[in-house]
């Protein structure tokens, strides 16, 4: 049995995890992949990652249970963090292959790049495969996990689709990608999620990591 003092990185057997997890150890923590309801329960922070299809991953969330363990990690206050494919999971729908329903944790939807747009003379490439500038909305970002990041710094991104929350006060950094100004990451009370990838975007993500570190040890002071 799993002693206290870990991070619980959630399995939905979608994507591969180990490169968060790997992310996470380099900056100190024992993170653990895992599907079991009483880990991710009993761990001191929690990430939902992912890659791929939301409709697919809200099926494998329901399948394996896992929907009720990450609303009750979060309204327990503890650390949570997600990624990618786990920052549009959190919203209350999506639009992709019609109409999907998300976890409804931040209200609000998940669009589409569209295909075939043209800026600046060029058609925009979708997805977007590149790194891209993070900038301040109308939160601050010191003391919380972006503190020491640099506004306009280089974040990596691998997606289609972008959220759109119905709330501003959610908003934590907007990008820029073919003449759309959209939500790059959010953050509410112990709630961080973001679109990048921080696990693959060099020091500047390592940054984030250890201060989502720092986060964790402070909650046993």
């Amino acid at each position: 049995m799993l002693k206290s003092g870990y991070t619980a990185i959630i399995d939905y057997q979608i994507g591969n995890l180990f490169s968060v997890q790997n992310a996470l150890q380099y900056v100190g923590l024992e993170a653990v992949i895992t599907s079991d309801k009483n880990v991710i329960s009993r761990a001191d922070a929690v990430v939902l990652p992912g890659v791929g299809a939301f409709g697919d991953a809200m099926k494998s969330l329901d399948r394996l249970d896992l929907a009720a363990p990450i609303k009750e990690s979060i309204d327990s206050g503890k650390p949570f963090m997600g990624i990618c494919l786990g920052l549009q999971l959190l919203f209350t729908e999506s639009e992709e292959f019609g109409r999907n329903r998300g976890l409804d944790i931040i209200p609000g939807c998940v669009r589409k790049f569209p295909t075939g747009a043209m800026y600046k003379n060029h058609i925009v490439k979708v997805p977007q495969i590149a790194w891209n500038r993070i900038n301040k909305a109308s939160q601050n970002w010191d003391h919380t996990v972006l503190d020491g990041v640099k506004d306009g710094e280089y974040m990596y991104f691998v997606h289609s689709y972008y959220v759109v929350p119905d709330n501003d006060a959610d908003l934590f950094t907007m990008t820029e990608y073919g003449g759309i100004n959209f939500c790059s990451s959010i953050r509410r009370d112990n709630v961080f999620a973001s679109q990048f990838h921080p696990e693959k975007s060099s020091m500047a993500g390592i940054a984030i990591l250890k201060n989502f570190k720092t986060t964790v040890d402070q909650q046993f002071k």
